[in-house]
């Protein structure tokens, strides 16, 4: 090792130095001002010349020497060491790692040239402190299309994931995918996303395979190692999706479990299971059957699964008849004597029927008030009670009411008492006054009004009923009582409490006589209907034959009025 003072522009550029991208012009600026100001502190190293010349190659400081040129040094300091056996590919690389991190194309580069002069991974990766996977992941850039390291080595870096997607495809393919995502003069920046998705082949993993090392071998899967995964795991993979379905297939078949079955995958993954089968979720039985099948990611799952019972067929005395497998013979359901259409046919035939019966059959009283009850009670009425508590189901049914009037052998027989108490029954639970949803609204008011229920109010000069009083309403409330208003209302209030204690006060809000205005409202909103007169003669239905023909009697109007008198004649 010699010190030695040269032209800086006397040495000669190592065509194999480790660093080959370019550093940034601000480090280069501010090494050019430590130079200018101080000079080189650390002297460059060079080599003699191989080929018998007398100059010097320099091994480590290029930099260093570039910018004394520039700065306009006359002469700086060297260091002139031996060449070694490697023409020092490994001090160069070493130093320069630990001046600054080479980017991971210059690391593969210089890691290519050692191994190229008969260095091995392990070497290497002693030498520089790394692992030997670090230096075989490196290894991998050698995969990598030459215009893409160029672009990788201006420091437009994939992430770890892209880069080992890029490096497990071939050249061809990166050169189709380079085409269409390769950098321009307006988008110089490569999106090396799009360029992984391009790439991107579906892997099945050897952790995930049932089959052994004969089925690899006769399916013809080769194993590839990912060497951008975890240490720790099982990163052997396969792009052969056919073969390895293939394989686990078969495993599949060979290892069938007793009561087992293969099956699909659905759309999601999950099992698609025989019909009318139910899925196990606890700890299945022995009689419960498995089912096998792969998942989406070609893995081998297995869910329990049991069939409901088969039933046996009858006897002719109606006892069970003891078969077999294949002696069991299941019969065909028969065809029902009317189908579900010609059953809606009769329901619109019976519906005209009745409706023509009630407006013109000759009907007695007491059963009109009867099969009012029954009418109540159809399926399809519900009434929001006053007299029950809706909260929970929203209506009350009033079959209750119609079962009275039928005897002990389903008939509808029935005495004017028992009649009596059924029609009271319904009214109290269809007719309300309450403020909310079972409110009947202005009939229930009349109805109170013709059977005199203002003489059942209770007694309202009560704290509770006064409180809700205006002042107004309580000086009102005084007129037909002995004392005057007091001053201060709560004083008028309680000497009315005091006054109808042993009385009975009913506030004229609270009769059941509806207003005039209200009565005339509801009957305007609620008056017959009319026919409208469409020219049609009387002995036709009609002028239209196309046009729909209404049943005679859905809604009463003034005809019907007259029809119905005379049936009740």
């Amino acid at each position: 090792m010699e010190l030695k003072f040269i032209d800086p522009r006397a040495l000669k550029d190592n065509p194999d130095k480790a660093r080959r991208s370019k550093s940034g012009p601000q480090a280069d600026a501010l090494l050019l001002a430590t130079i200018r100001a101080v000079g080189i502190v650390q002297p460059p190293v060079v080599v003699p010349e191989a080929d018998g010349g007398n100059g010097y190659v320099i091994d480590a400081g290029h930099r260093r020497v570039r910018q004394a040129i520039a700065a306009g040094l006359e002469e700086i300091a060297v260091l002139v060491v031996d060449r070694a056996e490697d023409g020092g590919a490994m001090r160069s690389l070493a130093e320069t790692l630990a001046h600054e991190q080479l980017n991971p194309v210059d690391q593969w580069r210089a890691i290519e040239r050692l191994v190229a002069l008969g260095w091995t991974e392990e070497a290497i990766a002693v030498a520089l402190a790394l692992p030997v996977r670090q230096i075989r992941k490196l290894r991998l850039l050698a995969n990598v299309l030459p215009a893409m390291l160029d672009q990788m080595a201006k420091g437009d870096m994939p992430n770890e994931q892209q880069l080992r997607t890029i490096a497990s495809a071939s050249l061809d393919e990166q050169k189709e995918v380079w085409k269409k995502h390769k950098p321009s003069e307006a988008d110089p920046q490569v999106s090396w996303w799009s360029v992984a998705q391009g790439l991107t082949k579906r892997r099945m993993y050897a952790r995930d395979a049932s089959f052994g090392d004969d089925l690899a071998q006769a399916y013809g899967i080769a194993w590839v190692e990912d060497l951008f995964a975890p240490a720790d795991e099982d990163s052997r993979y396969t792009t052969d999706v056919e073969a390895f379905l293939g394989a686990q297939q078969e495993w599949m078949a060979n290892t069938l479990p007793k009561r087992g079955v293969i099956v699909e995958a659905g759309q999601w993954g999950e099992p698609k299971l025989p019909p009318k089968a139910e899925r196990v979720y606890g700890k299945p039985s022995k009689s419960d059957c498995t089912a096998v099948y792969l998942d989406r990611d070609g893995k081998v799952q297995s869910v329990a699964y049991r069939m409901p019972a088969a039933k046996k067929p009858k006897g002719k005395n109606g006892a069970d008849v003891e078969a077999d497998g294949d002696d069991i013979v299941v019969a065909a359901k028969p065809r029902p004597d009317v189908t579900r259409k010609g059953m809606e046919m009769i329901g619109d035939l019976r519906t005209d029927a009745l409706h023509e019966a009630f407006a013109r059959a000759p009907i007695e009283d007491d059963t009109l008030m009867a099969l009012l009850v029954l009418a109540f009670a159809g399926q399809n009425v519900t009434v929001a009670s006053g007299a029950r508590d809706i909260s929970c189901y929203g209506a009350a049914g009033l079959g209750e009411h119609a079962a009275r009037l039928f005897d002990q052998e389903g008939r509808l027989a029935f005495d004017m008492d028992t009649l009596r108490i059924a029609v009271r029954s319904l009214l109290i639970d269809v007719l309300s006054c309450r403020e909310n949803r079972s409110d009947s609204g202005v009939v229930a008011r009349v109805a109170g009004d013709v059977i005199a229920a203002d003489n059942y109010l209770p007694n309202m000069g009560t704290e509770d009923f006064l409180s809700c009083l205006s002042r107004q309403a309580l000086e009102a409330a005084c007129a037909d009582t002995s004392f005057l208003p007091r001053q201060k209302v709560k004083d008028t209030r309680a000497a009315l409490v005091e006054h109808f204690k042993d009385g009975r006060f009913v506030h004229p809000s609270a009769l059941f006589a509806p207003t005039p205005e209200k009565l005339t409202s509801w009957l305007k909103m609620n008056e017959a209907r009319k026919h409208e007169d469409d020219g049609t003669p009387e002995d036709q239905d009609e002028l239209d034959g196309d046009a729909i023909v209404e049943p005679p009697h859905d809604y009463a109007g003034d005809d019907d009025a007259e029809g119905f008198r005379e049936a009740a004649e």
